[in-house]
């Protein structure tokens, strides 16, 4: 993923994309293609590897969850929900990115990041989701291609 800034990339990141073919379908645990934007920026001063259930802070890191958990794929660190700007595509009735809550978001596995492996999402290192998080802004585009 690259991070640019008037018209220059600033930041390069490896990320993980779903373990499913891209998909802008409901359900599909596909990573939606298109234009998004920056809808909500969640985590804002939450520590590094914080874990998300239903994009509240659960006061834990995945370094204490059970091992129960720690074998699910946390949303960790960061929150970047992403709405979907292309009607029919990845917005609106059973294509919305934004209904189907896409994030860019930390992980507990890491070690997989560069492999696809989310049910959707867009993951990165902690570090440095966090990194990103605070260099964009609610509305900042997003361009997932092809």
């Amino acid at each position: 993923m690259a991070l640019i800034e008037n018209d220059k990339v600033v930041g390069i990141f490896t990320i993980s994309t779903s373990k499913n073919p891209p998909s802008c379908l409901a359900d599909s645990y596909g990573t939606p293609k298109g234009l998004h934007a920056i809808a909500d920026r969640i985590g804002d001063s939450e520590a590094e590897g914080m874990v998300f259930k239903g994009r509240v802070a659960t006061g834990q890191l995945y370094s204490e969850v059970s091992p129960e958990d720690a074998a699910r794929n946390l949303i960790t660190s960061r929150i970047l929900r992403l709405r979907g700007l292309e009607t029919g595509k990845n917005s609106g009735a059973g294509c919305d990115s934004y209904a189907r809550y896409i994030y860019i978001h930390g992980t507990n596995h890491e070690d997989r990041i560069g492999q696809p492996f989310s049910g959707g999402c867009v993951e990165m290192l902690n570090r440095e989701v966090i990194t990103l998080f605070d260099r964009i802004k609610e509305g900042d585009l997003v361009w997932i291609g092809e």
